[in-house]
């Protein structure tokens, strides 16, 4: 097995297309864009998608997504960086790009569930 030369990083855009392709109607319509800030070892990555394709992109509960966010944040610590994804909307859409968020607003909690609420105790119980 050969080793790549330290220098040379991982190639992010391609691994994103390896990734995200199985999961497109559509592939030649995912548009990746890679910046690497050396002075800082992160690595920013944006793409765009089709609108049609953001339910199997996302996935149930968005496990498809956390995985592919997962296998990139795995490529970049190996190689000592650290890696954000924005996901934007279709470009092709009639309103402008919008950004997706990836995680919560800082003043709302990170789950959707909410804890079990209290039953109303019955009147009619006897004791």
């Amino acid at each position: 097995m050969s080793e790549i030369p330290s220098s040379s990083g991982p190639n992010y855009t391609e691994l994103v297309r390896f990734l995200l392709q199985p999961f497109l109607d559509t592939p030649e319509s995912l548009k990746v864009d890679c910046e690497i800030i050396p002075s800082t070892s992160r690595v920013w990555i944006r793409l765009a998608f089709e609108a049609a394709d953001r339910g199997r992109v996302y996935g149930r509960g968005g496990r498809n997504i956390q995985a592919i966010r997962t296998v990139l944040e795995a490529t970049a610590q190996a190689v000592g960086q650290s890696i954000h994804l924005d996901i934007y909307g279709s470009s092709n859409s009639n309103s402008n790009t919008h950004q997706e968020r990836s995680s919560p607003p800082a003043d709302k909690p990170a789950s959707k569930h909410e804890p079990p609420k209290q039953r109303p105790v019955s009147k009619n119980r006897t004791q």
